[in-house]
């Protein structure tokens, strides 16, 4: 995994006939770059591609988790684990066509084309994203809340505290480390995401580049796409911005994050 990371980090600073350039490809990304509109669009979707887990993703998974562990549902539970947790084993093609079997404005269940408007089409592809993999974030809550001795909410309600104070007082403290677990986690696999948004929308990211992320951007920069010739060097250029974007995403998760974990424990 070094060994290619690190050649594409070269690749990025040659051209496609080998001359060395220096940063002159990573120019291109930048305003007034050929390459900076795309660019910055794409970031810009990959963005709220990642703001609809976190918002939706987390709170939802969160809340499964404390469904499973709550003492009404007795039977069971090894059940629902399962049929929440296995849409994440699934290929994302198949997810991908049978969501674009429900949405279809032909036979599916929706009359409006959600996937072909630009204003719909990103949160449409972020909420199918959010139906299979919601489960991952379930499981490490669950964990978690599983771990938690049952003598220290015993403890509390004795007191006096409500099942809200519990929450906030006592469990939500606990969780925070794995919330910045999860979130540094489904950060780093969105800014790394190009199967779904490849597989429903295609290469050009449709419509109107609406649904065009770093992933799906580096695809057509690479490979090339219709009238546009492939090119190794912008290719390794895109790679290496995401993974600029990436890194900038962990430093600010280990420097303020996780220091805002321990005060808050302390």
């Amino acid at each position: 995994m070094v060994y290619p990371l690190l050649d594409s980090l070269r690749l990025s600073l040659y051209s496609d006939e080998g001359a060395f350039v220096g940063l002159a490809n990573l120019r291109e990304l930048l305003p007034g770059g050929s390459l900076s509109s795309s660019f910055w669009n794409a970031l810009g979707n990959n963005l709220v591609f990642f703001a609809f887990h976190f918002i939706v993703q987390n709170p939802v998974g969160l809340l499964l988790a404390v469904l499973l562990t709550q003492h009404l549902l007795k039977r069971g539970k090894g059940t629902y684990r399962t049929l929440i947790f296995s849409p994440t084993v699934l290929s994302v093609v198949i997810v991908g066509f049978i969501w674009q079997l429900i949405l279809s404005p032909l036979w599916g269940v929706v009359s409006t084309p959600l996937l072909g408007l630009t204003s719909t089409a990103l949160p449409t592809l972020s909420l199918m994203s959010v139906w299979q993999f919601v489960g991952i974030p379930m499981m490490f809550f669950y964990a978690v809340l599983v771990g938690i001795p049952e003598d220290l909410i015993e403890a509390a309600r004795v007191d006096g505290a409500n099942g809200w104070k519990i929450f906030w007082k006592i469990i939500f403290p606990l969780l925070l480390p794995m919330l910045g677990i999860i979130s540094i986690i489904t950060y780093i696999a969105n800014l790394n995401a190009f199967d779904l948004i490849y597989s429903v929308q295609g290469a050009l990211a449709g419509p109107e580049f609406s649904t065009d992320i770093m992933g799906t951007l580096f695809y057509r920069s690479f490979f090339g796409f219709q009238l546009q010739s492939g090119s190794t060097a912008m290719g390794a250029t895109v790679a290496t911005a995401m993974f600029v974007v990436i890194l900038l995403g962990v430093l600010v998760y280990l420097f303020g994050w996780a220091k805002r974990v321990e005060t808050y424990e302390l």
